[in-house]
């Protein structure tokens, strides 16, 4: 049955593929920063394992509502690999070391690369697409990335 929301049938779809985009990006996002929690060494090693362990978290909660607000909206949110990494805009693997500043310099690019994309894509939503509730949900979205790149960029303070 058809979500009859208040949106045009093509602007829901329209919505769904940056929707798509975005849960790409947190997934490989979420997917990175476990590699960090499971691979990082160094004498930092124990906090920087708790440190990414609540990031990943945080990214894990993120995804769940993406995919359900693409579903909210009548879509089906991708749920492959292969989807997933044709989808994001960002890069697998970069190569680096396993220490802490590595993973976090790498991780905190990708978050400023979703921020980027989502403040691209609020006025869209919202004035092409007429989708405010969209708009307004990934709004948050860019507080919560904000605040994580925080956490990763003060790391590099001395």
């Amino acid at each position: 049955m058809e979500a009859t929301i208040g949106i045009k049938t093509e602007n829901k779809l329209a919505v769904a593929e940056i929707l798509s985009k975005l849960l790409a990006d947190e997934f490989v996002l979420y997917t990175k920063t476990r590699n960090a929690h499971w691979n990082v060494e160094g004498p930092d090693f124990h906090s920087m394992h708790l440190f990414f362990e609540t990031q990943y978290g945080q990214l894990a909660d993120l995804m769940d509502g993406v995919a359900e607000r693409v579903r909210t909206i009548g879509h089906y949110a991708p749920a492959t690999l292969k989807e997933f990494l044709e989808l994001t805009h960002l890069s697998e693997y970069s190569e680096r070391k396993n220490d802490s500043l590595g993973f976090i310099k790498d991780l905190l690019a990708d978050h400023e690369t979703i921020i980027e994309f989502i403040r691209g894509s609020i006025n869209t939503i919202n004035d092409e697409y007429k989708d405010a509730g969209t708009s307004d949900y990934i709004t948050g979205f860019i507080e919560t990335h904000e605040k994580m790149a925080w956490m990763l960029r003060a790391h590099f303070k001395k």
